[in-house]
């Protein structure tokens, strides 16, 4: 949906760059800066390139940049996550799609206002960490009834809950992922469930009042315990 939404945002009667993401012939592709080499990331560019666009995914990890390197067979430009390849990498940027996220953290702010500021006017940002807090430092929450707002001539697309724009999709996605779950937790309760599958326990944020995710207390100041503590 990123690459969806911030192609559409690039049309001059949304006040973007007035750019088509493939280009035609003669005339270059819309250069799309992916920040996040994860599940966002990853389908972001598959639909990018499916558009013609002209990629480049930034990630810190370079184990990940290498199998990005050979999923998509050089078809992507990958670069290491520092301030020097990000503020490189957005300048010349005509769409930015944030999708950093840490699971139970708040998301990094990796692009600062500084950089916004020598973005072309009319590029788009689309934050999917808005959710998480987003990794654009000037981003913030919008919603699907006002979707965008300006910053320095650049429009940002900070809608939280993005997927429920196409909520036949994304409820059946949701149900197929979770359902077996859902079975697991109704047939066992929660405490025997969590025993059974221990993965679940990943999933557990809350205890009977006790913070039990590491990563949701750290990013609130707060202490917590592990769910196999709590659960045992």
């Amino acid at each position: 949906m990123s690459i969806r939404v911030g192609a559409s945002y690039l049309e001059k009667s949304k006040r973007g760059r007035g750019v088509l993401l493939g280009g035609v012939p003669g005339v270059p592709p819309a250069n799309v800066c992916i920040l996040g080499g994860g599940i966002v990331g990853i389908n972001a560019a598959k639909i990018a390139i499916g558009m013609g666009a002209d990629v480049t995914i930034v990630n810190l990890n370079l184990n990940r940049l290498r199998e990005l390197d050979d999923t998509f067979n050089g078809r992507v430009k990958t670069l290491a996550s520092n301030t020097y390849n990000i503020g490189r990498a957005v300048m010349s940027a005509d769409l930015v799609v944030g999708g950093v996220l840490l699971p139970g953290k708040s998301a990094p702010k990796i692009l600062t206002a500084g950089m916004i500021k020598t973005m072309k006017p009319g590029s788009v940002i689309v934050d999917v960490a808005i959710d998480q807090g987003g990794c654009i430092e000037t981003a913030r929450p919008t919603s699907h009834s006002e979707p965008s707002y300006e910053v320095n001539g650049v429009i940002h697309y900070c809608v939280t809950n993005m997927p429920a724009a196409v909520p036949n999709t994304s409820t059946l996605a949701l149900t197929n992922a979770t359902f077996p779950f859902v079975v697991q937790l109704a047939n066992l309760g929660p405490v025997n469930a969590i025993k059974a599958n221990p993965s679940l326990a990943e999933g557990l944020n809350t205890y009977q009042g006790v913070l039990t995710c590491f990563g949701v207390a750290q990013s609130q100041g707060k202490t917590w315990k592990a769910p196999v503590e709590l659960v045992a």
